[in-house]
C-alpha cells in the first residue's frame, strides 16, 4: 500500500493530537502508542557566537509542516552555508519541533480491492509521522551572521523554502544590542 503525497495532511484541522502522559501507579503510561520519533535531530548548526545581522525564514499561511520536510529544509540551508562561508561565521537554528502526530487510515488502492476491506469501519488510523503545526508570520529558521554574509544567508533560506508545504518569506534584521543582552545571544 503506498504512502498518500503529504499534501493530504499539510492543512490544519481540529486540534493537535500530541503524545501524553499520565502517571498511575505503575509509572508514566504513554496515550499515544507508537509514534516515531522525528528524522530531525539537530536544531542548532554552526558556531554561537556575537553576531550583527540576522536573517528569518517565515512562514505566510497556517500549516503543518512534517519532520521530513524541517529536515529537508536544514540540510539544504547548512550545507549551502558550510560550502559558502564555512562553519564559524553562521548561526542557524530551527525553531519549531514536530509534535503533532498524523495518522493515516489505509486502504488498499488496486483493482478487487474492494472485497477485501472493511471500508471505514473503526478509521481512526495508524500513525505515520509526526509534524510542526505554524501559524502565519511565525518564524520557522533564523540564521545569524557578519554583514559580509547576509547574501548566503538569504540565498540558503531560500533553497530551503522550497522543501516546506507553506508559502514562505525571507526577512533580515540587524540585531539589537540590548536585545542580545537580554537574550542571552552570543557565547
Amino acid at each position: 500500500m503506498p504512502k498518500r503525497p503529504w499534501s493530504s495532511y499539510h492543512d490544519v484541522k481540529g486540534k493537535p493530537y500530541v503524545k501524553r502522559w499520565k502517571k498511575t501507579k505503575k509509572g508514566r503510561r504513554e496515550y499515544v502508542h507508537g509514534v516515531p520519533e522525528p528524522k530531525i535531530r539537530m536544531f542548532t548548526m554552526g558556531t554561537n557566537k556575537d553576531y550583527d545581522y540576522e536573517t528569518i525564514l517565515i512562514s505566510d499561511k497556517q500549516a503543518q509542516i512534517s519532520h521530513l520536510a524541517l529536515e529537508a529544509a536544514r540540510i539544504a540551508a547548512n550545507r549551502h552555508l558550510r560550502n559558502e562561508i564555512g562553519r564559524a561565521d553562521y548561526f542557524l537554528r530551527v525553531l519549531i519541533y514536530p509534535h503533532h502526530v498524523v495518522r493515516e487510515h489505509r486502504m488498499m488502492a488496486f483493482a478487487g480491492a474492494d472485497r477485501l476491506q472493511d471500508g471505514m469501519r473503526k478509521a481512526f488510523g495508524k500513525v505515520i509521522g509526526v509534524a510542526a503545526r505554524v501559524s502565519p508570520n511565525q518564524p520557522l529558521i533564523t540564521i545569524r551572521t557578519d554583514r559580509a554574509y547576509i547574501q548566503q544567508a538569504m540565498r540558503a533560506l531560500k533553497k530551503a523554502a522550497p522543501k516546506m508545504p507553506t508559502p514562505c518569506k525571507i526577512n533580515f534584521d540587524k540585531i539589537d544590542p540590548e536585545l542580545k543582552k537580554k537574550l542571552g545571544y552570543g557565547s
